[in-house]
């Protein structure tokens, strides 16, 4: 914004007819945020209960918080506005176009937050429940804020990724909004073992799991790879609900070793050159 414009605008913002702040305003002020802090925890918490109650529509309504939250605290927000002030339109504008001019100079991170929060909201590269990549890290979408994403990884940490990333950066959904995930199990055999055998025992292992969901939308594939000194058979299935997902990779894969070790059908010994040790095909 030019010098000249700036200062224009800010002799406008001197002359708004601010009200005379007493202690009502104060405790009328303090009274909007405390309802809207309050009503963004109690929707939250409801529909949270709801979503869990029908799992098949819990990412429709848990999406509906982050668009509620912005709601709120805008109307809030804009009640705490004019509590303070009562302009007339010159003045409003002259008052956005410095708090535009403030957003640009010094709060941009926080808008590209809140713009990336809104694309999320909107676009829905991913939603709450998802499982993401995003970035280094893998993980259940717990929130979305005005600021950031909240993820919940593997081993029960929480990372907060600022929203704006979703601009620069590549995110993979597993899911995609639906409650089943494909889930990946790769066991690596020795290059003499019976691959037919193998791929028969883990299609079973998958197939009979309680976790697993086969149908035509999700369906269930065996593959088989020959390398120099290992073999690896793949199975891809759907977990039925993604919060499953290495509850079922672990019984597939133990249930799988079992049938394996009666058939004498043994784990490779090969040693893999990006992890410096010897991989025993999951069945260690």
């Amino acid at each position: 914004m030019p010098n000249g414009v700036l200062t224009n605008t800010t002799e406008q913002l001197t002359t708004l007819p601010f009200n005379e702040i007493g202690v009502e305003t104060i405790l009328y002020i303090v009274f909007i945020i405390v309802i809207a802090y309050l009503l963004v925890r109690v929707i939250s918490f409801v529909l949270r209960f709801v979503s869990e109650k029908i799992p098949s529509y819990r990412h429709p309504i848990t999406m509906l918080i982050p668009l509620l939250k912005i709601t709120i605290y805008f109307t809030a927000l804009y009640y705490v506005l004019f509590a303070l002030i009562e302009p007339d339109l010159t003045q409003l504008i002259a008052f956005f176009g410095l708090f535009g001019a403030a957003l640009g100079l010094g709060l941009k991170d926080l808008l590209a937050d809140i713009v990336g929060g809104l694309v999320i909201i909107f676009e829905k590269p991913y939603q709450i429940g998802d499982k993401i990549t995003f970035g280094d890290y893998y993980g259940e979408v717990k929130d979305i804020g005005i600021r950031s994403t909240k993820l919940v990884t593997p081993d029960d940490s929480q990372v907060s990724v600022p929203n704006f990333k979703i601009f620069s950066e590549a995110v993979s959904s597993g899911n995609a909004g639906d409650i089943a995930m494909m889930v990946v199990i790769d066991l690596f055999i020795d290059p003499d073992g019976e691959s037919g055998k193998a791929m028969s025992i883990l299609k079973e292992a998958v197939t009979t799991s309680k976790f697993v969901i086969v149908s035509k939308k999700y369906p269930c594939t065996i593959l088989l790879q020959d390398f120099p000194y290992y073999k690896r058979i793949r199975a891809r299935a759907y977990v039925n609900d993604l919060r499953n997902e290495f509850e079922f990779m672990s019984e597939v894969t133990r249930r799988a070793w079992i049938e394996y070790r009666k058939l004498g059908i043994h784990p490779t010994q090969y040693r893999f050159p990006e992890t410096g040790s010897s991989d025993s095909g999951n069945g260690s």
